[in-house]
């Protein structure tokens, strides 16, 4: 007899992001465990896991619905009541994305909370979203039996936030697709690129520190601006106001992409010079390892999970420094026998990490959970 298995999958209705990512590699692998069954809730009940190109072809729902805030809680409604009225039972709930759906029966809930931002750093999001977690999260958080999450640092918040026991939160790292995220001969892409450049991988948001990275580009040499250019890639995300009148400023030497797929995203990893990830606040840091996996030397900042991700194989700056992170800018690319070092020890260290071991790592807590 197989576990009925639900997988909130919600996040993956979009081009995806780290949550998304995150669902869809673990749920992906435990479709190949033959002692589950598997739905996914979408807003509506699936047997089938939705691809990354078919969440493209979407249109990217969600972020349409997000830019009309009356229309987001009407879609929220209608997605709780459907749920309440065509859900089964199942063995196992897994919500991978903070927020148990508090109608959907299971015997057991297991979910996954990545960080702590929305309590600790308000400012980081916008106001619906903090609205939202305020009113769901800590009335249906305390419905898990486990809790999953993605870093030590984020089990120490955890501990101190929630009424949960040591031994009922599990750490269980992110991983990379090795196949994708690795050194590549053809770098041939469709993304215009400069001959050399510094990147910086993430949403325009405020968590990521965009306005600290353009004001120590700025600061950088005439001579080293005009070897090194700046792109950025990622969604243009929120109060990005400033930040986007930056980049308009000085087009000559920055370069925005906007979001790109994955497989243009690993060939840009490999061209880069260095990749910079200054952000103020992480529960765990994806791009960290893919760039590490693709052979570009990284500088990241010394905050919340990303010394436990980077280890020794990374440059660290204070992300609250504009001076220090244009001084490890320096250091790092006047420096050719530490890019060297630097790129092996990232090599050697993203080798660590991989969603094969990470979704046998979250295979084993379901069972061992359905099994008491």
């Amino acid at each position: 007899m197989k576990y009925k298995l639900l997988i909130d999958s919600l996040s993956l209705v979009s081009s995806f992001t780290g949550i998304g990512r995150y669902t869809y590699e673990i749920a992906d692998k435990i479709e190949d465990d033959s002692e589950f069954e598997l739905d996914y809730f979408y807003g509506y009940y699936s047997k089938k896991i939705m691809r990354p190109k078919e969440s493209k072809d979407i249109k990217n729902i969600k972020s349409l619905i997000i830019k009309n805030q009356v229309i987001k809680k009407i879609v929220r409604n209608i997605l709780f009541l459907s749920s309440r009225f065509f859900a089964s039972n199942y063995d196992l709930y897994w919500q991978p994305n903070f927020i148990p759906n508090d109608v959907i029966k299971a015997k057991k809930i297991i979910t996954t909370v990545h960080d702590f931002s929305f309590l600790l750093h308000k400012d980081y999001h916008p106001k619906e979203r903090i609205e939202y977690f305020e009113k769901y999260f800590f009335k249906n958080i305390v419905k898990s039996d486990v809790i999953i999450t993605v870093s030590e640092f984020s089990k120490k918040e955890i501990l101190e936030k929630l009424d949960f026991q040591d031994k009922d939160i599990y750490v269980i790292y992110n991983g990379i697709d090795h196949n994708l995220f690795k050194i590549y001969t053809d770098l041939n892409t469709k993304v215009n690129l400069p001959e050399k450049f510094i990147l910086s991988v993430g949403s325009i948001e405020p968590r990521k520190n965009l306005l600290g990275l353009l004001k120590a580009y700025n600061l950088l040499s005439s001579e080293i601006k005009r070897e090194y250019k700046l792109v950025l890639a990622g969604f243009k995300g929120w109060e990005n106001k400033k930040i986007v009148d930056l980049i308009n400023k000085d087009k000559e030497n920055i370069f925005y992409l906007g979001f790109i797929s994955d497989e243009e995203l690993a060939k840009v990893y490999n061209l880069s010079s260095c990749f910079l990830f200054p952000s103020f606040y992480e529960g765990f840091g994806l791009p960290v390892l893919e760039a590490m996996a693709c052979g570009t030397p990284v500088i990241c900042s010394n905050t919340s999970s990303l010394p436990e991700v980077g280890g020794d194989a990374v440059i660290y700056c204070d992300a609250y420094d504009v001076n220090d992170i244009k001084e490890k800018i320096e250091m790092l690319l006047s420096d050719e026998l530490l890019q060297k070092v630097m790129i092996e020890k990232g090599l050697n260290r993203a080798k660590l990490f991989s969603w094969e071991k990470s979704a046998d790592e979250h295979i084993k807590i379901f069972k061992e959970l359905l099994e008491k």
